[in-house]
């Protein structure tokens, strides 16, 4: 099945001087400009292809990457503005991504970064892009367990904290009081969900709650530990900030791990780190 707006596996069908022509099932042959086709590449190979409308409304090819697909969301710049709306750069030299004036929360201005949705318009069957996501979110119910591990995208910073899209699929909210590390509109990590609301609104934590939390720190001290020959240069008295950087924990929690592991023997804290303890000594 060919998906406009996505990447695709064609198999290359002819050679033409300016290009290769690809295998478009029913859309029929599309065609790869030399500038794109792989080095090496012959009539009955499979390449991987992004498709696309070019300006004239035909199915082009190419093998650059966008920076999201249809149905996914990504950071872009504006390019331009007109009277039809903003121009986004997505990965796609040869077009931009049209953000219509209907699809922005407010008006965007050349140089600006956004977080964008990306999607085919039903009613032309353009691909564009937007800025307001709810129509895109929240459409079945949030079945999540706590401490169940999600998939984040932050996308908007409140009074209250960041908003996140989880899984691709909801709405979520980081709170102030849960916020560590650095966090910024188009970034991607794992978090954990806190709650479900009755009201179905999602409370999200960059850490897992309670000993599970731990137990997972703990594992990963103890890996570290054995890779890096039994010492890191991390203890309770180093910034919050290097701990971050080492395990993606605050460091109130990483001085609640390490002391477990010291009164179970596992480890030793010293001046300058912690050191892994001999299974022999």
């Amino acid at each position: 099945m060919i998906n406009v707006g996505q990447m695709n596996q064609l198999e290359v069908m002819k050679e033409a001087d300016f290009g290769w022509f690809l295998d478009g099932k029913d859309y029929g042959s599309i065609l790869l400009t030399k500038k794109y086709a792989p080095e090496g590449v012959k009539v009955g190979d499979s390449i991987d292809v992004f498709l696309y409308f070019d300006s004239d409304n035909q199915i082009a090819a190419t093998t650059s990457k966008p920076v999201a697909q249809v149905g996914e969301w990504g950071m872009m710049t504006i390019e331009g503005v007109n009277s039809i709306g903003a121009f986004a750069s997505w990965g796609i030299k040869e077009k931009d991504l049209l953000i219509p004036f209907s699809e922005q929360r407010g008006r965007l201005v050349v140089g600006q970064n956004i977080l964008v949705y990306v999607y085919t318009d039903k009613a032309s069957g353009r691909i564009v892009g937007t800025t307001k996501f709810n129509k895109w979110l929240d459409n079945v119910p949030a079945v999540y367990t706590t401490n169940q591990q999600v998939d984040l995208i932050i996308a908007e910073r409140s009074e209250l904290g960041y908003k996140a899209i989880v899984n691709g699929e909801h709405w979520g909210m980081i709170f102030q009081s849960d916020v560590f590390g650095k966090l910024f509109v188009g970034k991607r990590l794992k978090g954990f969900v806190k709650q479900v609301r009755e009201d179905g609104k999602i409370d999200l934590r960059l850490q897992k709650i309670g000993t599970a939390k731990m137990d997972d720190l703990s594992e990963s001290i103890l890996s570290l530990l054995e890779k890096k020959g039994g010492f890191l240069p991390l203890s309770d008295k180093s910034t919050p900030e290097a701990i971050f950087t080492a395990f993606k924990t605050s460091k109130g929690t990483f001085k609640k791990t390490i002391g477990g592991l010291f009164k179970q023997g596992k480890i030793t804290i010293d001046k300058d780190g912690i050191r892994l303890v001999s299974e022999d000594a």
